[in-house]
């Protein structure tokens, strides 16, 4: 792969894994719509690894306080505000590993990658995000998230297996639907991808361990470098403008697009 086609699919993973407009469907349609080369399943390791790295340093004091509670939640103790956290984030989990196993494993996980696919999700999921977001109260924070509402935002989750839906979407609408507030809302989400990008990433390193050569290698950490960065600046800006502005600019921009891929899918 050539360097500007590293930086180009690093820097769309990075700023789309966590803002509410899809990764997978952008990285997808990349090759559909430039005729560029599939990046590969070491590349998209990479970048995952990248991503996972911002996510862990923007939230580090969360991300902290759910390890030191993770023992006692390991053994049913939710006695503390940290033991919960760690259990909530085991229990949202859990429902998109299972279903992405049995996706991965019946080869449904590639049928659904089309460009018409691609085209009814960003549409019908950005609008449902739309839904939620002004209709929804406000008056839940993170520190209200219990093992109840882990595992309907876990639910949610599995719908980001759809190709074009938005991991990080999904359990937003999921979050204000349950009444949390947009930055706690997107926060809890943001928290949730961290095992479930570390489930994902890890079962794409199984496949390609043992086929990845020097040269990928490099061409993966330059890959995994950009995808932080990358994923950093998405992440700051998107909290940062929470605080003032609702999602209705990324749902904006997700109905022009599932409109823009639904015109070429059929016409």
């Amino acid at each position: 792969m050539s360097l500007f086609h590293l930086i180009l699919v690093a820097i769309i993973q990075g700023i789309t894994e966590f803002l509410p407009i899809s990764s997978s469907g952008h990285l997808i349609l990349l090759p559909n719509l430039t005729g560029l080369q599939d990046q590969g399943q070491t590349i998209d390791v990479a970048v995952h690894v990248g991503t996972l790295g911002a996510v862990v340093l923007y939230f580090w004091p969360d991300v902290k306080r759910a390890i030191s509670g993770l023992p006692h939640a390991l053994i049913g103790r939710t006695d503390t505000e940290q033991a919960r956290l760690a259990l909530g984030l085991i229990i949202a989990t859990i429902p998109t590993v299972i279903a992405g196993f049995i996706l991965y494993m019946t080869g449904l996980s590639e049928a659904m990658r089309s460009i018409t696919v691609i085209g009814w999700t960003m549409l019908g999921f950005g609008l449902l995000l739309y839904w939620m977001d002004q209709k929804a109260p406000q008056t839940k924070e993170t520190a209200d998230w219990g093992v109840r509402d882990a595992f309907k935002m876990g639910l949610w989750q599995v719908l980001a297996l759809i190709p074009g839906t938005s991991r990080s979407g999904i359990t937003i609408t999921g979050a204000r639907q349950l009444g949390y507030t947009r930055e706690d809302g997107a926060r809890i989400a943001m928290l949730m991808s961290i095992p479930t990008i570390l489930a994902s990433g890890t079962l794409l390193a199984l496949d390609v361990i043992g086929n990845a050569d020097a040269r990928l290698a490099r061409d993966g950490a330059i890959a995994a470098v950009f995808a932080f960065f990358s994923a950093l600046l998405a992440l700051s800006l998107m909290m940062r403008l929470l605080r003032s502005v609702s999602f209705t600019p990324y749902v904006i921009y997700r109905v022009i697009l599932g409109a823009i891929l639904l015109f070429m899918a059929y016409s």
